[in-house]
């Protein structure tokens, strides 16, 4: 139900990417910043070694999440036309458009148990990440009949109606913890089963740059390329960290969550590489916490995501220019949509680089802040594709605070703002033409945890 819960609402957490800054209300009001400084249950999710350390806990939180995306084409010198005859031309607009779908409600739990001094157990239920784009309006001009048939302009970005794609990930983990006696150092491992749902619209005038096409000589049209409605995806992976704390003002940890090996969309066999394969990245964290006082934490992570192993997000498109149909002078049908190697998002791995700042008053509060920064994974030769997954966010600030109601539960609160960020460069299509990106964001979590 929970799962069902996730999935149906839509979950879209575009901002590292399209993975979440953090996980569980305190980490995320400290932008991230926890991978040494587990607080909650959920936290097994920035580092599995939490669960040895957090005892008996639960918390269920709901989040608001905001992203307000928009993009723009400018004029074209080509507009749709075949400047050699051979070469196709596929010009977008001029458009200036804004997505619609601009609030996701993203609700997660996560419960745990003290087996014994040493050992935990942990279960948590989240969401992790996602995209949403949905762009109404504009128009595309291109040749559908080949280089030198005649121009078309049809209304959708690219040309075949409203164009988007949904993508919601959610991630049930289950954690086993042991601490050493004296509790100086923890250990923690994690089974993650994953599911995914995906649909996308308005991509069907790309059907001739697709394996199934090409494959064919143009006799066969791609059936699993647009507009299939949606489609789930399961799979899985395991996760491994650590947490070492000498003294009680200093800890270091370190956290691996490796790809997660997922069952392919077979509706979108001729969008995504290697046949509809769309797996979740790996990813990994290592963090310290210290205290410089009493009641004041200060936490400092640095985080890889390694997106550029998933070939449906990181193969470039110019992957398609070596399939036999784009004009290019290339033979590969396996570069063609579709393909083992097709053309794809061209999206680069991300470092992200976290700091958070925690303070405990003498009364039920808890006050916290943070920023986070890393280098959005879109390149400026990677526009025409990326206006479906525009996530150029690339820093975050936060803010949050705890309020006890007793020795035994609480409130938690966080909120981020991602201010706009900007990426821009030439149409892959029609290089006559700048196309950019923007977005900003917002998100609002609230939770409610106990022992």
């Amino acid at each position: 139900m929970a799962i069902a819960a996730m999935l149906f609402t839509g979950i879209a957490t575009a901002t590292n990417g399209y993975l979440t800054h953090g996980v569980g209300t305190k980490n995320k009001s400290m932008a991230g910043a926890g991978t040494a400084l587990p607080q909650d249950a959920i936290d097994v999710a920035n580092n599995p070694a939490g669960a040895a350390v957090i005892g008996t806990h639960r918390e269920v939180s709901f989040s608001l999440f905001s992203p307000m995306r928009d993009y723009t084409s400018s004029a074209s010198a080509l507009n749709g036309a075949s400047p050699d005859g051979m070469t196709p031309v596929f010009t977008i607009g001029p458009n200036s458009l804004s997505s619609k779908n601009e609030l996701f409600f993203v609700p997660s739990f996560a419960m745990s148990w003290e087996l014994s001094e040493q050992n935990s157990l942990v279960l948590a239920l989240y969401g992790r990440g996602g995209m949403n784009t949905q762009w109404k309006g504009g128009t595309a001009s291109f040749e559908p009949g080949g280089p030198g048939t005649g121009v078309v302009q049809a209304p959708g970005t690219y040309g075949a109606g409203t164009a988007g794609i949904d993508l919601s990930q959610a991630f049930f983990n289950l954690t086993f913890g042991r601490s050493t006696v004296d509790e100086t150092f923890s250990w923690g491992v994690s089974a993650i089963a994953a599911v995914q749902k995906f649909k996308a619209q308005g991509v069907a005038s790309f059907a001739g740059f697709t394996e199934t096409f090409a494959s064919s000589n143009g006799a066969q049209q791609p059936v699993n390329l647009s507009d299939n409605g949606s489609e789930w995806s399961f799979g899985g992976g395991v996760a491994g960290g650590v947490l070492w704390q000498p003294v009680p003002q200093f800890s270091l940890g370190a956290r691996y969550t490796s790809k997660m090996y997922m069952s392919k969309f077979d509706k979108y066999a001729d969008l995504f590489a290697e046949s509809g394969g769309f797996d979740v990245p790996a990813n990994a964290s290592i963090g310290i916490a210290y205290k410089p006082v009493e009641r004041l934490t200060l936490a400092f992570d640095v985080e890889q995501i390694w997106y550029s192993d998933i070939d449906s997000v990181g193969n470039p498109v110019q992957n398609l220019f070596s399939c036999p149909t784009t004009g290019q002078g290339g033979m590969e049908l396996s570069s063609c949509l579709g393909g083992n190697n097709g053309g794809g998002f061209g999206w680069d791995d991300m470092t992200i680089f976290k700091l958070g700042v925690q303070y405990e008053t003498n009364g039920p509060w808890t006050w916290r802040a943070g920023i986070s920064h890393g280098k959005q994974p879109i390149g400026s030769d990677q526009m025409t594709f990326n206006i479906l997954a525009p996530g150029v966010m690339e820093t975050h600030l936060t803010a949050g605070f705890t309020h006890k109601q007793s020795d035994t539960s609480e409130w938690n609160l966080s909120f981020m703002y991602a201010p706009e960020k900007k990426v821009s460069g030439p149409n892959n299509f029609d290089p006559t033409q700048t196309i950019e990106l923007k977005m900003q964001q917002f998100e609002l979590e609230i939770s409610y945890g106990w022992k």
